[in-house]
């Protein structure tokens, strides 16, 4: 039986991301278990699922913050969660709502990135603009507002 080139691109592509998918819940289930700090929806919640297109507000510390992607109301609390850089190790507290941002832009990075893999074209540098854009408006959101947490998380 002949199994093309692209048929066999395109089934490492899907195991490599479920893979992916399979390494970041375990990740996230255990650092969850691990951590006595409160933790906010988990990383990989709902993956696939989108919150964009409106744009909210957010009051925090007397200021009016614009948020990236569209949070249910559940998600805009101010208490203060732990997230962990799954590189780095480091860790930093930071309000449940941004730790939602935070959670949904590596969500659209890692769909971005699957997709552009699938696609057989590099990472941030393929047709898929449309996706990079949301992840970029979520890494602008915390280089304006959470320019420290920025540093841990993301950079």
């Amino acid at each position: 039986m002949y199994i093309s080139n692209s048929t066999r691109v395109w089934g490492q592509a899907i195991s490599g991301a479920m893979l992916t998918i399979a390494v970041v819940k375990s990740l996230a289930k255990l650092r969850m278990i691990l951590s006595s700090k409160p933790q906010a929806a988990s990383l990989t919640a709902g993956l696939g699922q989108c919150r964009m297109n409106i744009m909210k507000e957010i009051n925090y510390k007397n200021k009016k913050l614009k948020l990236p992607y569209d949070l249910k109301d559940g998600e805009l609390s101010t208490e203060m969660v732990t997230r962990q850089n799954p590189f780095s190790g480091r860790s930093i507290e930071l309000p449940e709502f941004a730790a939602v941002v935070y959670d949904t832009c590596v969500q659209l990075n890692l769909k971005a990135e699957m997709k552009d893999k699938a696609m057989g074209m590099e990472p941030g540098f393929s047709d898929n603009q449309d996706d990079w854009q949301k992840v970029r408006d979520g890494l602008d959101f915390f280089k304006q507002h959470f320019a420290k947490e920025y540093m841990v998380l993301l950079d």
